[in-house]
């Protein structure tokens, strides 16, 4: 073997042997980087004490796909002396199981109340995580026929979004403990209560006010940088406004974005939003403009204070016209 056979052999086996490291590493890393997603799957959900006993997590502000995993909304938990009540469970069981794990590292006292404070998938796709003996499922006195009427459509719809993984252990548990106006529930030397609001985010709104530490679970009622979903009515939030503001709460966890917010001083850029939406509304239906172009111009004012923005707003614009035409 010449000098130059030599050679080319050497860079040969070089390369030979950057290209084994090369592709050792690559699947080194595709491995650690699904072992640190099934990590983060079966991890308990990060979850921070607020208030003391009150327990929160915040959620990523994002539309509903599979790349979330259905942590989108904001859940959290309120621990007494003899139990717990959870609030909201996110949007897949698999939050839900997180949620569950996060409660089981701070106590060991059994869970008595999963209380939803809406129907919309985001919020309750969690709710078989904890479908066990001793468990009452709590929401409005409206939700069991709102649930009829869109649980199995929620289902199947986002399956096409968030994928067969996700959905495929998603039940609709319907509550049987039904709030009408006001309900309390003790925990064990620790009260909270539960307010049935009239139709505002949806048809099923509750809010969740812990008594010990003025802390308030508002679930959608309260939006923070994600732009708020009218599903509801917008005059009845308008209208609802002042004394949902009234609540004699400290601290407010919303539905959506920073938990732990002073109350009600959270409110001020969710009432900005609907009282624009609302005066630009009037002003195209007073000039007889049509529904097409207040979906796309009303609020517009709003668009760089908010997250989501498009996505939502030229909805809760056609929801606001049509409501708003007929007063």
């Amino acid at each position: 073997m010449t000098r130059m056979d030599r050679t080319l052999c050497n860079q040969f086996v070089i390369a030979m042997l950057v290209i084994i490291t090369v592709a050792i590493a690559m699947i080194s890393g595709n491995v650690a980087a699904q072992e640190k997603q099934q990590d983060t799957q079966d991890a308990p959900l990060d979850v921070h004490e607020i208030a003391p006993g009150v327990y929160a997590h915040q959620a990523p502000i994002s539309i509903m796909d599979a790349r979330t995993g259905g942590d989108l909304a904001n859940v959290g938990f309120i621990v007494g002396d003899e139990a717990v009540a959870v609030i909201d469970t996110g949007g897949s069981v698999a939050i839900g199981r997180r949620l569950l794990a996060a409660i089981k590292k701070v106590t060991d006292k059994p869970i008595r109340y999963v209380i939803n404070t809406h129907e919309h998938p985001d919020h309750i796709f969690g709710d078989a995580a904890f479908d066990m003996p001793g468990v009452t499922f709590v929401g409005h006195k409206n939700m069991p026929r709102e649930l009829q009427a869109r649980g199995a459509h929620y289902i199947e719809t986002l399956r096409h979004t968030m994928g067969d993984a996700l959905l495929k252990d998603v039940r609709i548990i319907v509550p049987t403990l039904l709030v009408d106006q006001d309900t309390r529930l003790d925990l064990g030397h620790r009260m909270i209560d539960l307010h049935a609001w009239p139709p505002m985010h949806t048809n099923c709104d509750v809010t969740v006010f812990d008594e010990t530490t003025r802390t308030l679970f508002t679930g959608d009622l309260l939006f923070l940088q994600h732009v708020p979903v009218i599903d509801g009515s917008v005059l009845g939030w308008l209208k609802n406004m002042d004394a949902l503001a009234a609540i004699p709460a400290r601290l407010a966890v919303p539905g959506h974005g920073p938990i732990g917010v002073a109350w009600p001083q959270a409110l001020a850029d969710e009432k900005r939003y609907f009282t624009t939406l609302t005066k630009d509304l009037r002003g195209f239906i007073k000039k007889g403009d049509d529904i097409t172009q207040a979906a796309r111009d009303a609020g517009k004012s709003e668009a760089d204070k908010w997250r989501l923005f498009n996505d939502y707003n030229p909805r809760n614009a056609t929801a606001g016209f049509a409501e708003l035409e007929w007063e």
